[in-house]
């Protein structure tokens, strides 16, 4: 008899849950309500949403907005953001996660503070992210991003510096990025880092690695954008190379291989349960006896 469970430490994180929740309450009322990017890096969930009435826009498109109601996804934005708005007499509805918002505070604080003492302030996050750019934001866009260890040529190690994470990056990486500065930077100069790393986040790292060891064979499901799923589905893989990543249920079209008796399914911080509960229906189906 093949057994599939799913992980019940997948899925939304809280930030997307109230995102998602803000986005269904405002659609109740209104018949317009546009989201400034994609609300998670979920196509499935991107489209179930705009079925019921969120369009989708892009920085370009918000520029020339007047007088609607745009909702701001988890990620955050930055501060020109809200002055646009303003501007354009458009009712924001703020879902920026509380773990960002707090972040983004941090990080202004620090650089009003820091800022006629030439310090560098840094950020170690993926260039471009939608998070990441509200966060240099909050910096006047002086905020310097790495993404590697290689990255870190780019600062100047004879001044002081100011280290924050992006709140979805891997414990370890931040880790090394810190070693590494500490191993270069100046004796005459001040180094401060903050892990600003969101723990719901960082802990389902070892939770995948548990579960995706504990079974014959693992479905990964999540978004192809999810910077978060790639990062999770790689340490899956490494604790069981016997894992797929997968977007959708028709992914899914061959029956497993003789001997797999438990199947775990899984995902990423934006794959929502519906999805992961219809990819365990769907392996129930194609492996029936």
């Amino acid at each position: 008899m093949l057994e599939v469970e799913i992980d019940r430490s997948s899925g939304f994180c809280f930030g997307v849950v109230t995102a998602i929740e803000s986005a269904e309450r405002e659609l109740h009322s209104t018949d317009a309500l546009y989201c400034l990017g994609d609300i998670v890096h979920n196509s499935l969930e991107v489209e179930r949403l705009r079925v019921l009435g969120l369009h989708t826009i892009e920085h370009e498109e918000f520029s020339r907005l007047k007088g609607r109601k745009v909702l701001l996804r988890a990620h955050g934005e930055p501060p020109s953001t809200y002055q646009m708005a303003e501007r354009n007499n458009i009712t924001i509805i703020d879902a920026t996660c509380p773990v960002v918002l707090q972040l983004q505070r941090k990080i202004h604080k620090c650089y009003i503070e820091t800022r006629a003492e030439n310090i560098q302030l840094v950020i170690y996050g993926k260039k471009g992210h939608a998070e990441v750019n509200g966060l240099v934001g909050q910096t006047e866009g002086s905020a310097i991003v790495v993404e590697k260890i290689e990255d870190l040529d780019k600062l100047d190690f004879n001044r002081g510096i100011c280290l924050f994470s992006q709140t979805t990056k891997s414990l370890d990486g931040f880790e090394k990025v810190v070693t590494e500065i500490q191993k270069r930077i100046s004796k005459e100069v001040t180094f401060k880092y903050f892990d600003t790393i969101c723990r719901q986040v960082a802990n389902r790292l070892p939770n995948i690695k548990a579960f995706a060891s504990s079974h014959d064979w693992v479905y990964f499901v999540a978004g192809k954008k999810s910077s978060n799923g790639k990062m999770l589905f790689e340490e899956c893989r490494k604790a069981n190379p016997n894992s797929l990543f997968i977007s959708e249920v028709e992914e899914i079209t061959e029956p497993l291989p003789d001997g797999v008796k438990r199947v775990g399914v899984c995902g990423a911080t934006s794959t929502p349960k519906w999805l992961m509960e219809m990819v365990a229906d769907r392996i129930r189906e194609l492996n029936a006896k």
